[in-house]
């Protein structure tokens, strides 16, 4: 039979979820190759992702990736079928539709997915459908990375050794060089019908920062290689400057490969002649393999999304106050370094990493508010909401996960400021009340004399909030929490063996 004849095989369902693209996409690349009818479909079912369904960011970033995947698919002579409702259903329906005899998709690790995933090939198989899932998330499938004991990595360190000592990632494979199309194209909802888009313009400043899309992804990958990659280990503190990939939603989103972004790298570093690019390179796909931590972690100890890996921490007692979660949601502590940055968060969906610590540390730390509180509005306003990445990134700062930095190491927010936004530039910024108040004073304004307020135009507690927190009490209320948290769980350990 010719290539011309393919429409007469049985097609191929290629489920779409999050990996976004056409280069190293190796369910599409292996549904392509079979010859047979291929029918992309993407299928919008965000109760099936139990506690952690897109938030509002991410479903813009969704919409505009899915825009830019239909268009890529168009190009090929595909389309790409975008459907609502429970997957399995939905599967089934298009299965009898268009008498598919497989459905490939690419796997993702987050704990109720991957049991939806395992009914959904279970009832294909039942049904003598052919289901195959590959990995295209990560570099090593979880699992394949273990320390000597056979057990799983709580430390990063040795986890990035042992990856070093290792085999090196299987190679990205190339986009298919033809989709063969399907005789008859299933009916496909429109993405508008999906409603991803926010009803309110708060997204304005989202289309400035970002291009989703493969596309997009390359087109920043390349910008980040032969521009910050060279300063990268002293840039990426600096908030003010653009010292960091920004790739994190377009690798959520799987419209670039951890594979791909590994071998780019490592191809650019070896013809790149700029003195320090190999050690500034390497020291950039370490975090890389940060990521790939994330997943492993989140893979072996599911619980974590919703609980503390370390279980002194369950008795931690945290306080709930709604009025100082809010200022801090709205950048209102009073702290300029840690407003700042959450205004960053609110306009551009995105945050800087060295600020993303600091607020974090102010949050559990400083008000004493638990980590899951920030980790729930991050997961809600971050265009790269990543549920391992997310988890790994609070229970680090909250001392409660998996080589976390200890609960008493407590990020004093004016130093932090002073340290890494030195000029002012950033917080000036993102907080624009305080432009002109000089620099001795614009970490802890409270401290500015009367008339360096009046003559910057600022009113404490009005124009500009006073202190949420006193940083002193705050710390000292943090560590006395900490002793209590012991004290709690040595006694819920007796409590334990007595019983």
């Amino acid at each position: 039979m010719t290539s011309q004849d393919t429409s007469s095989k049985t097609p191929i369902i290629v489920w779409f979820r999050q990996d976004l693209r056409l280069v190293d996409q190796p369910a599409l690349h292996q549904a392509a190759r079979t010859g047979r009818p291929v029918i992309p479909v993407y299928i919008w079912a965000p109760h099936e992702e139990g506690a952690w369904a897109p938030g509002a960011a991410s479903r813009w970033w969704l919409h505009h990736s899915l825009q830019a995947l239909g268009a890529s698919l168009d190009a090929e002579n595909s389309s790409l079928i975008i459907r609502q409702g429970d997957s399995l259903a939905v599967l089934q329906d298009l299965i009898e539709e268009t008498g598919a005899s497989a459905v490939f998709w690419n796997r993702r690790y987050e704990p109720a997915i991957i049991a939806r995933d395992m009914e959904i090939k279970a009832t294909l198989a039942e049904a003598e459908i052919e289901a195959k899932s590959f990995n295209s998330a990560l570099l090593y499938e979880p699992g394949t990375i273990l320390n000597k004991a056979g057990t799983p990595f709580k430390v990063y360190t040795p986890f990035y050794k042992t990856i070093l000592r290792g085999s090196p990632p299987a190679e990205p494979l190339p986009a298919p060089k033809k989709i063969p199309a399907p005789k008859t194209v299933p009916q496909s909802l429109e993405l508008d019908a999906l409603e991803l888009l926010p009803t309110l313009d708060w997204a304005a400043g989202f289309d400035e920062a970002w291009t989703p899309g493969e596309a997009g992804a390359d087109a920043m990958l390349e910008s980040f290689m032969s521009g910050e990659m060279i300063n990268y280990v002293p840039g990426r503190n600096f908030p003010a400057k653009r010292g960091t990939s920004r790739m994190s939603p377009h690798l959520h989103f799987g419209e670039i490969s951890p594979r791909t972004v590994w071998y780019r790298v490592k191809e650019h570093i070896s013809v790149d002649s700029r003195p320090g690019i190999i050690e500034q390179g390497e020291q950039y796909l370490r975090q890389l393999v940060w990521r790939e931590f994330a997943y492993q972690l989140m893979f072996h100890f599911p619980h974590t999304p919703e609980q503390p890996l370390r279980d002194q921490f369950l008795h931690f007692p945290w306080r709930k106050d709604p009025k100082q979660l809010k200022a801090w949601q709205r950048g209102m502590t009073g702290y300029p370094i840690v407003d700042a940055g959450m205004r960053e968060l609110w306009h551009t969906g995105w945050m800087h990493n060295r600020v993303r610590m600091i607020v974090g540390s102010f949050l559990v730390k400083h008000q004493l508010i638990t980590w899951e509180e920030g980790a729930s509005w991050f997961w809600d306003t971050l265009v790269d909401a990543d549920l391992a990445n997310n988890t790994l990134g609070w229970q680090w700062i909250g001392g409660c996960g998996a080589d976390a930095a200890p609960y008493f190491r407590i990020f004093n927010p004016m130093t932090q400021g002073e340290k890494f936004d030195g000029a002012g530039d950033y917080v000036r910024k993102w907080i624009p009340e305080l432009t002109t108040l000089p620099i001795p004073f614009l970490f802890s304004p409270w401290e500015a004399p009367t008339e360096t307020l009046r003559a910057a135009g600022i009113v404490l507690g009005s124009t500009y909030p006073l202190p949420v927190v006193d940083h002193k009490a705050g710390r000292e209320r943090a560590l006395n929490a900490l002793s209590e948290s012991k004290e709690l769980a040595l006694q819920a350990q007796g409590d334990s063996s007595a019983g």
